[in-house]
């Protein structure tokens, strides 16, 4: 019964569409085309010691968006614990903000009090389980909003794992009642890096877990597929979107598109074909 309702308050969420990540140089452009964006992902880590002029848009983008604060540097994944300063920020900025639901990764980005400088995957262990666990629980003592998690890129798989990927997810959403911010670029990307079926990948998670997407699209650098969240999806990462969205009962996902920066009417089209999919993924779950 506990994890029942547990997972109600997932699948009560409320549906917010398609939108895209705020990044400065749409700021004119997303007000503009106000009535097809449905949302806004802001990235959290810009405005947690922000100055006025940087509040100040908050406050504007507030006012006529529904807002998803995107974190960066919560570090669940750290065997030291969260960061207590850095936690008290993001909490403040989510309790302003006033979200469905906020994210972060499922990585680490500090060891030993330092930031290392990127998202980093961790082995696939119980000892790592166990952070994850204990760093999420501190953070949802804290901020009581639904955090929902995300999946990385790697370039390296850890020959000291004890686990797929797909279990140690599994294991973590099951253990901290988080959702699952499922990006289906990085997916697509690790399944051609490391030669794996991605449709298996979306068979052995809790689909039910899967409150939002991130799309965008992918670049080859030598042998290796990048995301660099540059360039426009190409369709074999669309038929990894429609695929999620004829599974799962998804609440909303984001275009996160941070630079080589195309007319805005080009980040309009893919919103369209997005918000297609969507509409007929939530006609699927409503029939089944």
């Amino acid at each position: 019964m506990w994890r029942l309702r547990r997972l109600n308050i997932m699948k009560n969420l409320k549906k917010l569409g398609i939108g895209i990540g705020f990044r400065e140089q749409f700021r004119a452009d997303i007000f503009l085309n106000q009535n097809k964006i449905d949302f806004l992902e802001i990235t959290a880590d810009h405005y947690l010691d922000a100055n006025d002029k940087k509040l100040d848009e908050l406050q504007i983008l507030k006012e006529h968006f529904e807002l998803i604060p995107h974190g960066l540097d919560l570090s669940l994944g750290s065997a030291e614990g969260i960061d207590s300063d850095y936690l008290e920020k993001f909490a403040r900025l989510v309790e302003f903000v006033k979200p469905e639901w906020f994210s972060d990764h499922i990585c680490f980005t500090k060891s030993g009090g330092t930031n290392i400088g990127h998202l980093a995957p961790v082995p696939y262990t119980n000892e790592a389980l166990k952070a994850f666990i204990k760093n999420i629980e501190t953070v949802k003592k804290r901020i009581s909003i639904p955090l929902i998690l995300e999946n990385i890129t790697y370039m390296v798989e850890f020959p000291s794992s004890k686990m797929s990927e797909t279990e140690f997810i599994s294991k973590i959403l099951n253990e901290t009642d988080c959702g699952l911010l499922l990006d289906v670029t990085n997916l697509y990307i690790n399944s051609r890096n490391f030669d794996f079926s991605w449709k298996k990948f979306l068979d052995e998670i809790p689909l039910e877990r899967v409150v939002q997407l991130h799309f965008v699209g992918s670049h080859r650098h030598g042998n290796k597929f990048i995301d660099g969240h540059s360039h426009k999806t190409e369709n074999e990462i669309w038929e990894v979107f429609e695929e999620v969205c004829n599974r799962c009962d998804l609440k909303g996902a984001i275009l996160e598109r941070d630079g080589n920066f195309p007319p805005f009417t080009e980040i309009l089209e893919e919103i369209k074909i997005a918000k297609e999919f969507f509409s007929k993924s939530y006609d699927t779950v409503i029939a089944n």
